[in-house]
């Protein structure tokens, strides 16, 4: 019975864009109004709506997109490039996760890049973030942080894939992450949002509250190492950067350091706390700092009453902070208070010099609904927040909001829009920079119920690109997507110059050609086995549709590496490398030295063969391992 009554109201619903559509179509008959809609209704619906909208995200078959968009794959633990607007996926890269496509977290090249944690197979991919340049994305790195094991990995955009990752000491679960905008981003900013012992090592009093702390993290972003981090009170959630090189700004949803739930909303005013980068780097440089756990990480007092950071009081549990694109405001969303907290980066030095008081900062906090989580900005002036519990985007004039904190009769709210369910993140095109154009903006919505086909309890989320070129916002696309992107940055094409061909001497595979060197084998000619010992090193060729070697032999129980030179010079022509039955795959881009480590635990005659589609010859292109018993 539930499922007739769900099936009834599923009809009503399709009948309503059906009237919609049809009332505005004088071509079609009443009596087609009960007929299913066909393809081509669909596709007349959806351009007519896309004429309404102004800008469409309609991009024809052989065009390309106007920008890059890197999304966060969340509890997958990847990245995800998207076409925008056309919100087509290009590629997805794993970095915390194990694919098995491209062989990342089996291949000998990706288990030296996760280093320490190349034993974990999973994460929680939040915050992606590209480098920047005097303000602007200059297309060298996206970073991205693992929640879940308290990670942070490095991108390199030439070639799309992780080529760093580093744990993160003295602290758990990496949270909010940034970069350094102004003159270049020399570093990464990141936050330990969970509370733990300085000296978590389990032999002092676990329950002891008193000793927890979270740290704020300072990673060099070129050698992707910990340069400094800083105790603060409370813990930290998000963070951003200001455009003059000289403050960071975090926001904390716990400061009253409690353990549940109904400790940590007790108190009806948390905090920002403002970190002064160069009152930092002279303190690690006078060597005003301790270390902890074992390791030589500087790690500075920050608390209440440092000269290294003041503490703004803002309404209960903030959770986003963003900058606006003119540097000139820091805005804290409220989550449990209606409001945001605008604090202006100007007044920033006076507080630091003690001539105002930490309130003063704040030059407006306009009411906006229900559940502010994140804002970002347009070219105009115009901020654009999302509102968890109400299910909108609420799209406001930030002067206005200042005027009407001042007193004046000013209506600051431009529009509010629904969004389908619940948004978290959002993002505006190129709005994190100098270059906000105020073109696009994108939603990730928690829930998407209604929106699609059903396909089970397990409903995918909702990304939505919003037109926001015009007076008002107008939603333009519904997008299906998989385990939680939890944050995106949009990046316009012509910041981005990806490489067609990998180099022959690209540091992510020079230990592989290292060991090659050593064996006196040259990998771009030289097919071979190398036996040492227990351990054989196979290396072989690649040329579409064949490999170097038609087979080999190893005996039971050997430490199998395979070494794949890709030789291939035709840009897309990738190979793989897959070993039946042994769990062994990977990826060889062209011109690409890739290798793979195993056991032969099997006996008899073992195939390999090529994964990746490579040629009309494709299927012939394999190989044997014969193994001894």
């Amino acid at each position: 019975m539930s499922n007739e009554k769900h099936d009834v109201n599923d009809l009503e619903l399709e009948n309503e864009d059906r009237r919609k559509f049809f009332g505005k179509t004088a071509l079609l008959g009443a009596g087609a109004v009960a007929a299913p809609m066909t393809a081509a209704m669909f596709s007349s619906m959806a351009q007519a709506r896309a004429k309404e909208a102004g800008n469409s995200p309609f991009v024809h078959p052989g065009d390309l997109d106007e920008y890059y968009g890197f999304w966060s794959g969340g509890h997958s633990g990847e990245v995800r490039i998207m076409g925008i607007p056309s919100m087509r996926e290009l590629m997805r890269i794993p970095v915390f996760n194990t694919d098995s496509a491209t062989g990342w977290g089996l291949t000998d090249e990706s288990k030296r890049i996760k280093g320490d944690s190349a034993h974990l197979l999973a994460g929680d991919s939040h915050h992606p973030h590209m480098s920047m340049t005097d303000g602007r994305y200059n297309g060298k790195y996206v970073f991205i942080n693992d929640k879940a094991n308290t990670r942070v990995a490095r991108i390199r955009c030439d070639v799309m894939k992780c080529d760093k990752m580093i744990t993160v000491p003295n602290v758990q679960a990496i949270h909010g992450l940034r970069v350094q905008k102004v003159p270049y981003t020399k570093y990464v900013i990141c936050n330990g949002e969970f509370e733990i012992p300085m000296n978590n090592d389990g032999k002092a009093s676990l329950e002891d509250v008193s000793t927890y702390r979270s740290l704020f993290n300072v990673i060099d972003a070129e050698t992707m190492e910990v340069a400094f981090q800083v105790m603060v009170d409370g813990n930290l959630d998000n963070t951003d950067a200001d455009y003059d090189g000289k403050y960071f700004a975090s926001t904390c949803y716990n400061s009253e350091m409690g353990m549940n739930l109904g400790e940590m909303i007790s108190a009806e005013r948390d905090h920002v706390v403002v970190f002064s980068l160069a009152a930092c780097e002279a303190a690690v440089k006078a060597g005003k700092f301790k270390t902890y756990n074992g390791n030589n990480i500087p790690v500075l007092d920050g608390r209440k009453g440092s000269n290294l950071t003041r503490y703004i009081p803002v309404p209960k549990s903030p959770h986003g902070m963003n900058t606006s694109p003119n540097g000139e405001y820091f805005v804290a969303n409220g989550k449990l208070s209606p409001t945001v907290s605008i604090i202006s980066i100007k007044k920033l030095d006076d507080l630091f010099a003690n001539k105002i008081k930490p309130r003063d900062a704040i030059v407006a906090e306009p009411e906006l609904g229900l559940g502010p989580l994140h804002t970002a900005f347009d070219n105009k002036g115009n901020a654009y927040t999302t509102l968890f519990l109400d299910s909108q985007i609420a799209k406001w004039n930030v002067e206005d909001a200042i005027a009407a904190h001042n007193g004046k009769k000013v209506n600051y709210i431009r529009q509010k829009l629904d969004v389908h369910y619940q948004p978290g993140h959002n993002h505006t095109s190129q709005g994190e920079t100098r270059d906000a154009d105020g073109k696009w903006l994108i939603s990730l919505c928690k829930f998407s119920k209604d929106r699609f086909l059903p396909v089970g309890p397990l409903r995918p989320e909702n990304d939505q690109l919003i037109d926001i070129s015009g007076d008002e916002m107008k939603l333009v696309h519904d997008g299906p997507t998989y385990a939680e992107p939890h944050d995106c940055m949009i990046v316009h094409r012509s910041r981005m110059k990806p490489n067609k061909l990998w180099t022959r001497d690209d540091p992510i595979f020079a230990e592989t050609l290292a060991q090659a060197k050593r064996d006196g084998v040259n990998p771009m000619t030289d097919n071979k086995v190398i036996r040492d010992g227990n351990k054989v090193r196979v290396y072989m060729t690649s040329v579409a549709p064949t490999f170097g070697l038609e087979s080999f032999k190893v005996k039971l129980g050997n430490e199998v590496t395979v070494i794949v030179t890709n030789l291939d010079m035709v840009e897309d022509v990738t190979h793989g490398f897959c070993m039946t039955n042994h769990g062994v795959q990977m990826e060889i881009g062209p011109q690409a030295t890739s290798s793979i480590t195993f056991t032969a635990d099997k006996p008899g005659v073992q195939w390999y063969y090529c994964n990746w589609f490579c040629h009309a010859l494709h299927m012939e292109m394999r190989g044997r391992m014969l193994v001894e018993a």
